[in-house]
């Protein structure tokens, strides 16, 4: 993705007036295939013009911390947007409170073939949520879903891009997941807890989508 689709993506969000703007990681990616390479500073500077009424939240992805996890946050610091690194903050008004919650992220080390160490802290993230309100977690690779507990409302995971590349009544081809396509994109609900995929925008590995749209998701939540 280029810078001016980056600022595409931007006015687009920014047109939506949401009361709260949440980014799920992979601020840059790479392969062999770039057209433009975007510094830091670029794309972070295209990501602070968002504003929405209970502020704008990021947390770190696995590309960021493969490649440049001091770039990456030095860059979205420059810009204001607060970091999410297992850690829970209290927002709204009141009577219509909710705890924000993020972790980091789950394959953030490279131990050996398909083995990772991540800095990821469940428990400790939602032991800083100190009432009863909702809690909306956000988490980059949608994995942890097994892990999560009904004490919270909502996940809101990326990752997965959809599976990327999707031929029409297929499962994707591959989902970088342990548990294959079953957390690949959506809104899924399993024992009556909700986590919404999203399909994410560029791509990773190969530059091609295919089945799969880039989107910005928006969430309608009610009581």
């Amino acid at each position: 993705m280029g810078i001016a689709r980056v600022r595409d993506v931007v006015d687009t969000a920014q047109s939506l007036n949401s009361d709260l703007v949440v980014i799920l990681g992979d601020y840059f990616a790479t392969h062999r295939f770039i057209t433009e390479h975007v510094p830091h500073a670029a794309w972070a500077a295209e990501l602070g013009r968002l504003k929405a009424k209970h502020g704008v939240y990021a947390i770190l992805g696995n590309h960021d911390w493969w490649y440049d996890v001091d770039g990456v946050r030095a860059a979205l610091h420059q810009v204001r947007i607060p970091l999410m690194s297992n850690d829970a903050v209290l927002l709204g008004a009141p009577g219509a409170k909710f705890w924000l919650a993020g972790i980091d992220d789950q394959l953030a080390h490279y131990v050996g073939h398909k083995t990772f160490r991540g800095e990821d802290d469940l428990p400790g993230t939602l032991a800083k949520v100190k009432t009863d309100d909702p809690v909306i977690l956000l988490v980059h690779e949608p994995d942890i879903f097994t892990q999560v507990p009904p004490r919270v409302a909502l996940t809101l995971a990326g990752h997965t891009h959809g599976g990327q590349i999707v031929f029409p009544f297929m499962p994707p081809l591959w989902t970088p997941s342990a548990y294959g396509a079953r957390y690949a994109y959506g809104h899924i609900v399993e024992q009556d807890r909700h986590m919404i995929v999203s399909g994410g925008l560029g791509t990773s590995k190969v530059p091609l989508r295919l089945g799969v749209t880039p989107e910005i998701v928006r969430v309608t939540l009610g009581a």
